[in-house]
C-alpha cells in the first residue's frame, strides 16, 4: 500500500488521460491554478482529488494548472470497470505517461495492442494514438500524468497541417 500511496503522490507530476472529463480548473485546494502561479511543493491526497462517478468507472483529479516545467498538467488515477475503456484510443497535444496500479488489461499504441499488467507503464508522445482497455474480471486502476512542457509551443497537429483532419 505505501507503493501506491507514493505513486498517488507523484501524481503532482500529468486524461484528460484516455478521455477522462477535461480540468477546467484544478481541485479548490490546489495551490495553483491554470495559467496561475506554479504549483510549490506540496502532498496531494484522495482527500483533496477531485473525484468523479463516469458510467466506465471512477475518475480522481489530482492537480490539473501548472508547474515549474509544465503547463496545460492533468494528473490523477482513473479505475476502469471491467470490460470497458474510457473511450477510444485518442489523441492529443500534451506528452503522456499511464501507469497501471491493479487490474490488467490492454493498451493500443498506434494500430497495435500490448498486454497492460500491474506495474506497467505507457509513455505517450504528443498526437500518438494511444489507449488502454479493462480486458480483466476485476477493476484496472491507472495512474497518469499528462502536460506540455513549459516554454516549448504545443506540438502542431500533423494530420491537421498535412490537411487530414
Amino acid at each position: 500500500m505505501k507503493f501506491h500511496t507514493a505513486l498517488l503522490g507523484l501524481a503532482a507530476c500529468s486524461l484528460a488521460a484516455c478521455g477522462a472529463p477535461q480540468a477546467s480548473e484544478p481541485n479548490e485546494e490546489a495551490p495553483a491554478e491554470a495559467g496561475g502561479s506554479p504549483l510549490a511543493t506540496t502532498v496531494l491526497t484522495t482527500q483533496t482529488a477531485k473525484s468523479t462517478e463516469e458510467e466506465w468507472g471512477t475518475f480522481a483529479e489530482y492537480f490539473a494548472g501548472t508547474t515549474a516545467g509544465t503547463r496545460d498538467l492533468l494528473s490523477g488515477t482513473a479505475t476502469i470497470k471491467p470490460g470497458l475503456e474510457i473511450h477510444p484510443p485518442h489523441r492529443h497535444a500534451e506528452e503522456e505517461f499511464l501507469m497501471v496500479l491493479e487490474g490488467q488489461g490492454e493498451w493500443t499504441v498506434g494500430e497495435e495492442v500490448f498486454t497492460a499488467n500491474k506495474g506497467d507503464m505507457l509513455y505517450a508522445a504528443p498526437w500518438d494514438v494511444h489507449g488502454v482497455k479493462n480486458t480483466g474480471d476485476t477493476p484496472l486502476t491507472f495512474v497518469f500524468w499528462k502536460w506540455n512542457s513549459a516554454g516549448l509551443p504545443t506540438p502542431p497537429d500533423p494530420l491537421e497541417a498535412a490537411g487530414e483532419e
